[in-house]
């Protein structure tokens, strides 16, 4: 099975980096995405926010990432923490598509 999403969305809120205590950096956010796509033959404007985190080397990269500032992000969706029925897009990879 695969999970990978894809999204160009700009990042609309973002925590400082705190570290776990294995000591890896992480940042929590909130990206904004909106863009118009063809379901059924019909056109639909979609527009969504997602709470997101980056771990690892990619966390310094996203905490870098200008406020409203469109990106490609690259990662997976998984539950807040175990028995949570709520989702988070965890971000692997980030490339700029627009500067400040």
């Amino acid at each position: 099975m695969s999970n990978r999403l894809q999204l160009v969305a700009s990042v609309i809120e973002r925590d400082p980096v705190r570290y776990t205590p294995a000591g890896v950096p992480i940042v929590n956010c909130v990206l904004r995405h909106e863009s118009e796509v063809v379901e059924a033959g019909v056109s639909r404007r979609v527009e969504l926010t997602i709470p997101a985190l980056a771990a690892g080397d990619i966390s310094s990269k996203v905490a870098a990432c200008g406020l409203g500032v469109h990106a490609h992000f690259d990662g997976f969706l998984a539950r807040r923490h175990r028995n949570a029925k709520t989702l988070v897009f965890h971000i692997t990879a980030l490339q700029d598509i627009e500067k400040d």
